[in-house]
């Protein structure tokens, strides 16, 4: 099941590949990458899961690993087996092109802990000292 959090995303077409960052939340999704910002919906039903997302282009320059250089409507399909889902994305703007995609559930490092210990005072006389060296 496509859990609601954030996503490292990679993907892939015939024509380029890319890195990216997704979050999914309360049917939601959006996220960014190098190029473009994307905001969309997604359904998820078990293991599956649907998705119309528009992307926007933050940053001229290339074109879109589509091949194309404006913004795009993705169509995307997925599985989702616990904390990786692959995925493929078709765009109207982009006939016959498939993108390929794997997103990855990043975990929440824990707190740190309190430090209950006062740090000591930092002194260089306590270093240990070189050998000195003959000329």
């Amino acid at each position: 099941m496509l859990k609601d959090g954030t996503y490292a995303a990679w993907y892939k077409t015939p024509l380029d590949q890319g890195t990216g960052i997704v979050h999914v939340a309360d049917g939601e999704i959006w996220g960014r990458d190098s190029l473009m910002t994307y905001h969309g919906s997604c359904q998820v039903d078990g293991d599956r899961f649907t998705a119309t997302v528009l992307t926007k282009r933050h940053t001229d320059g290339r074109v879109t690993v589509f091949g194309v250089p404006d913004e795009l409507t993705l169509h995307i399909e997925g599985m989702c087996a616990g904390k990786i889902a692959t995925y493929t994305a078709t765009a109207a703007q982009a006939p016959g092109v498939v993108l390929q995609g794997t997103l990855i559930l990043t975990e929440q490092s824990p707190p740190a802990p309190e430090r209950t210990a006062q740090i000591p005072t930092f002194n260089p006389d306590k270093l240990p000292k070189l050998p000195k060296r003959s000329r």
